[in-house]
């Protein structure tokens, strides 16, 4: 694992990098699989890489960072793992909060969190009212996330609107719907990185990567270390981003 790279990379161009990033953290599993260890071993080990690329996103000037951490059919894994697993968020917000509200980042936790254990959901609540005003880095926790369901959330509460005669049908429109998401005052992702070599979004900021580029990579994500992430933006750098456009120079 290269941990090193603190400097953006000569390669990359400041200016052209992605302000948002979204990731899938994929492979934990297969990990600690092909080491003979515990699926817990590589949930531990993803939660440091996790750490690790966050402040490589700080340190490199990326603005946004919002990872899939739970996801709404993540309830289906066996019951050990689970619960775990909302062990090991709550510790390592508990351990980290400090840190990452001195280094000026701002938490949030986009999902259905009503679901989530007491114990969790409160420390939620410390950890994005604490860091509400920070504005180095945004990060994005998607806990208890699927991206039907919440366009389905704003459907509803946009439908209550016009039902009590509180909004016009004919005033819906792409920037009302998307202040009902869960990630309202948040920039749409510029970058998809899914890790472990699945190439599919699952269910993850449907409305939100309407244009987002995707990069997938065989990585598994205990292994996806500021190296690969270097990768990742070295392909972004290369694409072409027109938005549904036509370039209009002569050359293109």
């Amino acid at each position: 694992m290269n941990n090193t790279i603190t400097q953006l990379p000569i390669d990359l161009d400041s200016q052209r990098l992605p302000q948002h990033v979204a990731l899938i953290m994929d492979g934990n599993g297969r990990w600690a699989k092909k080491r003979g260890l515990p699926r817990i071993a590589g949930h531990r080990q993803g939660v440091r890489m996790l750490k690790d690329i966050l402040r490589c996103c700080k340190d490199w000037g990326i603005k946004a960072l919002t990872v899939y951490a739970f996801s709404t059919e993540n309830w289906g894994r066996p019951f050990e793992e689970v619960e775990f697993l909302m062990r090991l968020f709550e510790r390592a917000l508990k351990k980290e909060l400090d840190a990452m509200h001195s280094e000026g980042v701002q938490i949030r936790f986009i999902g259905d969190l009503s679901a989530l254990p007491q114990s969790l959901v409160q420390l939620i609540d410390l950890a994005t009212e604490k860091t509400q005003h920070n504005q180095t880095l945004q990060f994005n926790i998607a806990v208890n996330y699927g991206g039907r369901d919440e366009i389905i959330n704003a459907c509803r509460q946009i439908g209550e609107l016009v039902q009590t005669g509180k909004l016009d049908a004919s005033d819906i429109n792409e920037q009302l719907f998307s202040l009902k998401l869960y990630t309202t005052n948040s920039l749409e992702p510029d970058l998809l990185i899914r890790t472990s070599g699945e190439m599919r979004l699952s269910n993850f900021l449907l409305w939100q990567m309407a244009y987002t580029e995707m990069y997938f990579t065989d990585v598994l994500f205990p292994d996806f270390d500021r190296t690969a992430f270097h990768q990742a933006l070295l392909s972004y750098q290369k694409r072409d981003r027109r938005f549904g456009t036509i370039k209009t120079s002569l050359s293109a």
